[in-house]
């Protein structure tokens, strides 16, 4: 990898710090899942400078999360994994060829890969983490599909809206 430019490291740290701020601002949806948009500087990083910014942005938004967790760090663990399932093959796929079309592809499979990856972990280590138990496949198919569906498409809808008036401010300047 190349050495990241103090450009680079400066909007890095800039959209973490965004992403630590709008992490702690949450709208409950169901169960113990909340909707925030603390993805948005992630994915917008993702693709303005590449997938290895857009993981720093998400890791250092992790760790500041660590500062007010209530979970123990079990939440801000699930929010790096299902961030990092989503952002990673968007970012990837828009990175291939920079278009409309592309960030939309990429998000929907984002989308797609953040449910899977949401389904499987949250069965597997996630709430054997917090409860000692596993959830029922009802609750996995029921409660956390949809959420993370409305969860990707909200932040995909948002992004769409705000990465090309934003996209002069979040690019390096060569």
């Amino acid at each position: 990898m190349k050495k990241l430019s103090t450009q680079h490291m400066t909007r890095i740290a800039v959209l973490a710090a965004l992403a630590a701020i709008l992490f702690m601002i949450e709208i409950p949806i169901v169960s113990f899942y909340k909707l925030d948009f603390s993805n948005l500087p992630v994915l917008l990083g993702g693709f303005s400078m590449g997938t290895v910014p857009a993981v720093l942005i998400l890791g250092v938004k992790s760790l500041l999360g660590l500062l007010h967790s209530s979970t123990g760090g079990v939440g801000e663990l699930a929010d790096f994994i299902m961030g990092a399932a989503f952002v990673i093959p968007a970012a990837l796929i828009y990175g291939r060829k920079k278009s409309r079309k592309n960030a939309l592809l990429g998000m929907i499979v984002g989308t797609v890969v953040m449910i899977v990856a949401a389904a499987v972990v949250n069965y597997a280590i996630l709430f054997p983490m917090l409860t000692k138990s596993y959830p029922s496949f009802e609750f996995i198919l029921t409660v956390t599909t949809p959420f993370n569906l409305l969860k990707g498409v909200v932040l995909s809808v948002v992004t769409y809206l705000v990465y090309k008036p934003l996209s002069p401010l979040l690019h390096v300047k060569k």
